[in-house]
C-alpha cells in the first residue's frame, strides 16, 4: 500500500518535511497573490526518481487543496463577480484538461523563456501603474458581451498554461483580471482562487486516470497548502488591495530572478 502511494519513489522523512514546508509557503503565497507553484513544483522536481510530468501532476493535488481552502476563506468575505468568474472557471477547466494532455508531449523547459518574458512585462506594467488595482474600475459593464467574452478567453488561455506547466498561474490570473477586466487586486485574488481551483481540477481529471500522481507526496504538499492557504487568505483580507499589490510585485520579482537563474544555468551546462 505504502509503495503504491509512493509511486515507487524512495521516500524519506526529511523529504516529507521539506515538501510540507514548501507546501505551506506555496499555499500562503498562492492565497495572497498566486505564484505558489513556482515554489512547490521545483521542490517536487528535486525528488529523486520523479519525472517532470509526475511532478506537475502531483503539484496539482497540493494546489487544489490550497485553492479550496483559500477560496472558501475569500468567499466568506467577498462576493465574486459571477458574470466574469463562472465563464472563466468553465473555460479554464476545459483549457486545463487540454493543457494536461499537451504536457505529456511538450518539454517543460521550452516554456521558461516565454514565462520569464511574460513575468517581466507583468512586473513592469504593475510598477509603472501605481494606481492599478487599488479599486474596482470595470472596463466594461458586467452584462456586456466584452466583459463575458474576455473572461472566457482569460480562463481558457491561462487554463491551458496551467495544465501544461502551472507555476505562476495565479499571478497571471490576478494581473489579467486587474488590467483587462478592471478588478481590484483583492477582488482579482479572490476570483483567481475560484478559477485556479477549476484549472487544477481539470488537470487532475486527465492526470489521475493516466497514473501520473504520486499520492503520498501529493497529500503531504496538500496538507501544507491548506494551512498556508487559509492563513494567506486571512492575511490578504485583513491587509487589503495595497498589501496584495506589494506582495504581487515582490513575488513576481522573485520569480523573474529564479527563472532567469534557471535559464542561464541551463545554458551554461
Amino acid at each position: 500500500m505504502f509503495e503504491t502511494l509512493a509511486g515507487g519513489i524512495d521516500v524519506t522523512l526529511t523529504m516529507l518535511l521539506w515538501l510540507l514546508a514548501a507546501g505551506v509557503l506555496a499555499g500562503w503565497i498562492d492565497a495572497v497573490v498566486g505564484g505558489g507553484g513556482l515554489i512547490q513544483l521545483p521542490a517536487l522536481l528535486l525528488v529523486p526518481g520523479m519525472s517532470p510530468v509526475q511532478a506537475v501532476a502531483t503539484n496539482k493535488v497540493g494546489s487544489i487543496a490550497g485553492t479550496t481552502a483559500s477560496a472558501v476563506t475569500y468567499l466568506r468575505k467577498i462576493t465574486p463577480d459571477r458574470s466574469a468568474t463562472i465563464p472563466a472557471a468553465a473555460t479554464a477547466f476545459i483549457g486545463a484538461m487540454l493543457g494536461a494532455k499537451l504536457a505529456t508531449y511538450i518539454p517543460g523547459e521550452l516554456f521558461t523563456p516565454i514565462i520569464l518574458l511574460a513575468l517581466i512585462g507583468v512586473g513592469l506594467f504593475t510598477v509603472l501603474n501605481p494606481s492599478l488595482g487599488a479599486d474596482v474600475t470595470l472596463r466594461f459593464g458586467e452584462t456586456s458581451k466584452r466583459h463575458h467574452g474576455l473572461s472566457w478567453l482569460i480562463g481558457f488561455t491561462i487554463g491551458v498554461y496551467d495544465g501544461v506547466l502551472g507555476p505562476g498561474t495565479g499571478s497571471f490570473l490576478v494581473i489579467a483580471f486587474v488590467s483587462i477586466i478592471g478588478f481590484s487586486f483583492l477582488q482579482a485574488s479572490a476570483t483567481a482562487k475560484v478559477i485556479n481551483w477549476a484549472t487544477n481540477f481539470g488537470a487532475l481529471v486527465y492526470f489521475i486516470p493516466d497514473g501520473q500522481v504520486v499520492w503520498l507526496l501529493g497529500l503531504v504538499v496538500a496538507a501544507g497548502n491548506v494551512l498556508g492557504g487559509i492563513f494567506g487568505a486571512r492575511t490578504a483580507l485583513k491587509r487589503g488591495s495595497g498589501f496584495v499589490r506589494v506582495v504581487f510585485v515582490v513575488v513576481v520579482s522573485a520569480l523573474i530572478l529564479k527563472l532567469g537563474f534557471d535559464m542561464i544555468s541551463g545554458l551554461i551546462h
